[in-house]
């Protein structure tokens, strides 16, 4: 087998994931339109979300900055040529990882006291020019009520003056996360995340960053002075009035059509048993893709623009589909989109008990990505329901 053979013969499964460039851009727009004069961190992090940390990286240039959860992948950032400022979100998980974040100009979340105790011991043995101080950003994360990470917010004082007695030039600035924002009962306990928020503001007199996706689209009194949307510039988690449009669409091919009788059952166990006659389809995807094993039958699958039901339990490599309702135009090497343009992330989440980032992200790497330069499918195109 030649080298060309070899680097393309995982391409002949008929599943992909197709990336359209001009989603990102229609979504960091609606971004904009919400969060006015307020700078944007693009947050790309898990390899952009599952499309890709580079390519999503040039697709949202026009952001003002990148949020990834860690050095590796601000690094990689680097090493591609971005030299957007980035901020690093979890911090660092060691003292080595401090030069590194100086040398490549990278922004750095600190949310503990063993991330200020390593960054005073790389201080106290670098190996530095005389008379040189490093310059560092650092965004000080305090904990209004997630219960995750964060300083307490009583200690502000203390972070502050103990930075600021480190032989370094620190640049300080607040930040904090959402934990209710996308929840409809959240506004309360959103108010008073606020509310905390704004005292601390008192304490570390720089840049402020709070909101979320759901803060950018729901909460303007959380935008400050910047924001940090992610799963919303992928078009998913869209809240009333946001017009988003999917970034992945996620297709298979139909390999077999089979009539099967009323009464028959399907796939491992036979969970599902068919009421009448039955046309299946099987798709060629599974959860070796990245499609949820958990999905239950009745989760929609789009064909010819029909939501037509999942029927029997996911298999690694393949599922089955009742297109019944289809069988005088359905066909063996029809499209089936898993979600994307026409069917959104967010409703075949809602049918597997999860969210769309997790869908998102879950797509393995043997699913070619594929960029397309394709217009916009309207957020708001119909597509017939025969989903039951």
């Amino acid at each position: 087998m030649s080298t060309t053979e070899a680097l393309t013969i995982t391409q002949f499964r008929p599943v992909r994931a197709v990336i359209h460039p001009p989603a990102f851009a229609h979504n960091l727009a609606r971004v904009r339109e919400r969060v006015g004069q307020s700078n944007v961190w693009a947050v790309i992090k898990a390899d952009g979300y599952g499309h890709g940390l580079e390519r999503v990286a040039e697709f949202l240039k026009q952001a003002d900055g990148f949020g990834v959860a860690c050095l590796d992948e601000a690094l990689r950032l680097r090493e591609a040529g971005c030299e957007h400022p980035i901020v690093v979100l979890e911090g660092v998980f060691s003292w080595q990882e401090w030069p590194l974040i100086w040398r490549n100009r990278l922004e750095c979340v600190v949310h503990s006291h063993e991330q200020l105790q390593w960054l005073a011991h790389w201080l106290e043995h670098a190996d530095l020019p005389c008379d040189t101080q490093p310059e560092l950003d650092l965004w000080l994360k305090f904990d209004t009520g997630m219960q995750r990470l964060g300083f307490e917010p009583g200690e502000a004082e203390t972070v502050v003056e103990w930075l600021r007695s480190l032989p370094a030039e620190i640049s300080m600035h607040l930040m904090s996360h959402l934990a209710c924002a996308d929840e409809d009962n959240g506004q309360m306990f959103t108010q008073k995340q606020c509310a905390l928020f704004d005292q601390l503001s008192q304490t570390v007199d720089g840049q402020r960053s709070l909101a979320n996706s759901a803060g950018v689209q729901t909460y303007p009194k959380t935008h400050y002075d910047w924001v940090r949307p992610g799963i919303m510039l992928y078009g998913a988690s869209a809240r009333s009035g946001t017009s988003l449009a999917p970034t992945m669409t996620l297709m298979a091919e139909v390999t077999r059509l089979r009539w099967i009788e009323a009464g028959s059952g399907v796939g491992y166990g036979l969970t599902w048993q068919a009421q009448r006659p039955t046309l299946l389809a099987v798709v060629s995807i599974g959860y070796g893709d990245g499609y949820p094993r958990h999905a239950p039958s009745g989760t929609p699958v789009l064909i010819h623009g029909c939501k037509v039901p999942l029927v029997g339990r996911v298999s690694m490599d393949m599922i089955t589909v009742d297109v019944t309702d289809l069988q005088d135009r359905v066909s063996v090497g029809d499209a089936a989109i898993l979600w994307g343009q026409g069917l959104a992330v967010d409703e075949v989440a809602q049918w597997c008990g999860t969210i769309g980032y997790e869908l998102l992200c879950g797509v393995t790497p043997r699913v070619p990505r594929q960029v397309a330069e394709t217009a916009l499918i309207s957020t708001s195109q119909e597509v017939t329901s025969h989903v039951g």
